[in-house]
């Protein structure tokens, strides 16, 4: 079983202060993972479907779920779904199986209304800044509460995962000389290109 509370300290030292909401995607990162009786991936057996957006609070909670399953961004195993949500789907690649686990909104809701949020948080001041008096019991109380009052854990399901093989093939950027992976070259004129310095030369935005 994997415990939430051995991957806290990791956790806060990745992700550079203390909030709730890193430490609730390492209890819901936790619970996936022992829906699925999985270890952390070492490298891609698992894929993490985090539905968060972008400009949102608790986005802090993805990097939580970084840390305890092994899904990264480096790795290429974790997608945001942008649902402005957060909720996570753990897929198990070699099995197939795949869970949604997602906080209970009342722990959500909770964790909204007290001081960190409401005198500090809303009113721009960094999470870095938040008092430790003020920050530190929500902590404690995220990691400490148990999965039923904390988190909804869905039911294990068969998942097809299809994925596109790693390029290992590139080539030097005619125009700024940095490497590029080859099936992000762009033809410009008669030079290979990357997409940035396409996108400078012709004034047009490409969406890879």
């Amino acid at each position: 079983m994997t415990d939430a509370k051995k991957y806290l300290e990791a956790g806060l030292m990745f992700h550079g202060h203390k909030c709730p909401a890193m430490p609730m995607g390492l209890r819901v990162g936790a619970a996936a993972m022992n829906a699925l009786g999985v270890e952390r991936a070492r490298d891609g057996q698992l894929v993490a479907l985090v539905e968060i957006g972008d400009a949102h609070c608790a986005t802090c909670f993805a990097d939580g779920v970084q840390m305890i399953t092994g899904c990264t961004f480096g790795k290429g195993n974790i997608k945001k779904l942008n649902y402005g949500k957060w909720g996570v789907t753990l897929v198990d690649k070699k099995s197939g199986r795949a869970v949604r686990v997602a906080p209970k909104a009342e722990a959500m809701e909770a964790n909204r209304k007290t001081e960190f949020f409401t005198k500090y948080r809303e009113k721009g001041i960094p999470a870095s800044q938040v008092p430790d008096e003020v920050v530190a019991p929500l902590v404690e109380r995220v990691m400490n509460a148990p999965d039923d009052a904390l988190i909804n854990i869905g039911e294990v399901t068969n998942y097809k995962w299809e994925e596109s093989p790693h390029s290992f093939s590139g080539f030097v950027c005619e125009s700024c000389g940095e490497m590029t992976v080859e099936p992000y070259g762009r033809i410009l004129g008669e030079k290979k290109v990357c997409i940035p310095c396409y996108e400078k030369a012709t004034g047009r935005k490409i969406v890879a």
